[in-house]
């Protein structure tokens, strides 16, 4: 395992604690109609989330843990568990639709996950430092990850959490809507972000509903997003398990069966509060995604691309 090692402000030398990779699995990929993260984007069996612990390795990372539903714990173990083993420290989460703060119960009829912010929660015993999280089915570049990895292993305050930045343009697909944290920036640190839950492209640009598409905001291409790519020292789960009842409490009366409780609503909440900040990380690199079945074929002809250029090789964990 890699050490990190640091001198306290009493001059003391202390070994930091190894960053930690969570990968968000927990999903069973609705729009898709699939298993996303376990479904192979090329001809030697890897799925999108194979070829982002690869990266995540290359980078430095060496614990991950994975947040998994029960009902895909078997085949989530033997097809993609098996080869991050060989690799890393691994454990494995379960997120539960009951897993709720003292006082709360499951509402009736409610069957979706409850965001990704209660997933991280849910991780909360198995993170024991800083961490970064992603979701399995995004391909977000090597450099996303070595850029996480830096801020993570470098010095800055315990309430500065970092964000990796992509343009809007570069992150939607023709093949129907998707769900972006739509972000501003300023000096290099987030300032606002919104979680807009059906954004549609529109040439170069972009455009949001809020009502199914009785009407639209425009969205410029430019527009830098969030794609769910985040650097948080551990003290961030402290604010998302004092934000959580909160939320709950605003949102059970109004959207009991499908509220969701998203990472960038904390991030927000720690921006607009002052109690933290969240730098924005440009990494230069361009998202791939499975959104819908119909985007299969980018995905699989941008990886074969990547390979053939050397980026990767035929076997990545195995």
């Amino acid at each position: 395992m890699i050490a990190f090692n640091k001198y306290n402000l009493m001059g003391v030398f202390v070994k930091m604690k190894e960053p930690v990779l969570v990968i968000l699995a927990a999903g069973m990929g609705s729009r898709f109609g699939g298993l996303k993260q376990i479904t192979a984007v090329d001809d030697f069996g890897h799925a999108i989330i194979d070829f982002s612990m690869y990266d995540a390795y290359q980078a430095g990372f060496r614990k991950v843990v994975f947040i998994i539903k029960h009902e895909i714990e078997e085949d989530f173990k033997r097809i993609v568990g098996c080869r991050a083993e060989k690799h890393f420290e691994v454990k494995y989460v379960f997120q539960e639709k009951d897993m709720l703060p003292e006082g709360y119960s499951l509402p009736e009829g409610r069957e979706k996950p409850w965001g990704t912010a209660h997933a991280t929660l849910c991780a909360a015993d198995a993170i024991d430092g800083p961490f970064a999280v992603i979701n399995a089915d995004d391909f977000y570049g090597r450099g996303a990850y070595t850029a996480v990895y830096d801020f993570l292993t470098s010095e800055h305050p315990d309430n500065e959490h970092a964000m990796i930045g992509y343009l809007l343009k570069n992150t939607v697909t023709e093949n129907g809507t998707v769900a972006r944290g739509v972000c501003m920036v300023k000096d290099g640190y987030l300032t606002d972000i919104v979680e807009r839950t059906k954004i549609a492209k529109r040439g170069e640009n972009a455009a949001y509903t809020e009502d199914d598409g009785a009407t639209w905001t425009e969205l410029a291409g430019m527009t830098p997003v969030s794609m769910n790519f985040w650097g948080f020292n551990r003290s961030f789960l402290d604010d998302i398990k004092e934000l959580f009842p909160k939320w709950l409490d605003k949102t059970l009366p109004v959207n009991p069966v499908k509220g969701e409780f998203f990472l960038p609503l904390v991030a927000d909440d720690l921006i607009k509060s002052g109690r933290g900040s969240i730098r924005v990380l440009d990494c230069n690199e361009t998202w791939y995604g499975i959104t819908y079945k119909e985007d299969m074929p980018s995905v699989v002809n941008a990886i074969a691309k990547m390979r053939a250029e050397g980026m990767y090789p035929d076997s990545l964990l195995d």
